[in-house]
């Protein structure tokens, strides 16, 4: 909630963000529209239902907004090792969600029903089934049995 008091009172437009009952931090989606460049919200990370937005002129501005921060991901062994951390069914870092049919997609918990593309998607719409057959005749006394199986099949 600090940073939205901070948003409020440097003046920044708002919309939404309304306290959702008196108990809990419980509040509707917020966005901010170009908050002073000094304030907490606009410098800070901020986790949770809030949105900072900004317009610019230039691409050159552009530019010189996106890099006027103190974070960046370009330190791979942190990300490797927070997304694995992370109980999540997709991760993308410094990237959007980019569709891959090779790719296993969705969520994982209570979020989403399964998996869809990839082998693990492919999976879940299979029928498992194991077929053994005796291939020994009768009379043979060897006592080996030579089993065929066939995998999933749609």
């Amino acid at each position: 909630m600090s940073f939205i008091n901070d948003g409020k009172k440097n003046g920044a437009p708002l919309v939404g963000g309304h306290r959702k009952g008196m108990v809990g931090n419980f509040i509707e989606a917020t966005i901010f529209v170009n908050p002073p460049r000094d304030s907490k919200i606009w410098k800070q990370e901020i986790f949770g239902p809030v949105l900072v937005l900004t317009t610019f002129e230039t691409e050159a501005e552009a530019i010189e907004i996106a890099n006027d921060t103190t974070y960046g991901l370009s330190d791979i062994t942190r990300v490797l090792r927070v997304s694995d951390a992370l109980e999540t069914g997709n991760v993308g870092v410094n990237t959007f969600h980019n569709p891959n049919v090779f790719a296993p997609f969705g969520g994982t918990k209570q979020s989403g029903i399964g998996r869809e593309a990839g082998k693990a998607g492919l999976m879940a719409w299979l029928e498992s089934k194991t077929i053994s057959i005796n291939m020994n005749m009768p009379g043979d006394n060897d006592g080996d049995v030579q089993e065929a199986s066939q995998g999933s099949s749609l």
